[in-house]
């Protein structure tokens, strides 16, 4: 099962919003998360512990980034955008595998823009 956890051991319910780009040759890209309303930010999360990053969590291993930030509108959080770099060939097809678990687990469909 595939999992997102911004504090590691909690899983969070929310499904974001995802959009995955790929540079020309293929080696590079990214993928910027949207979560509106996610579990974390609601009252009482911060007692579990802090945001430390973003963790994809499969039967593979982790994939991680520390490039999250939350959304405030008129001083409430109300969303998290996390954008996670894919830095080669093989960790775009790692993610890939993560993305297309996640999207079984959760009935999502790729949409082509």
């Amino acid at each position: 099962m595939a999992v997102i956890q911004f504090i590691q051991g909690i899983d969070e319910t929310c499904i974001p919003e995802v959009k995955i780009t790929r540079s020309r040759d293929g080696s590079m890209g990214t993928a910027t998360f949207r979560f509106q309303e996610p579990d974390i930010l609601r009252a009482g999360m911060e007692k579990k512990g802090d945001i430390t990053g973003m963790y994809l969590k499969d039967d593979e291993g982790n994939l991680m980034t520390r490039d999250v930030n939350a959304k405030f509108i008129n001083g409430k959080p109300e969303a998290i955008e996390c954008v996670y770099i894919i830095k080669n060939p093989e960790e775009w097809d790692r993610f890939m595998r993560f993305m297309e678990e996640y999207s079984r687990d959760n009935q999502l469909i790729f949409k082509k823009a």
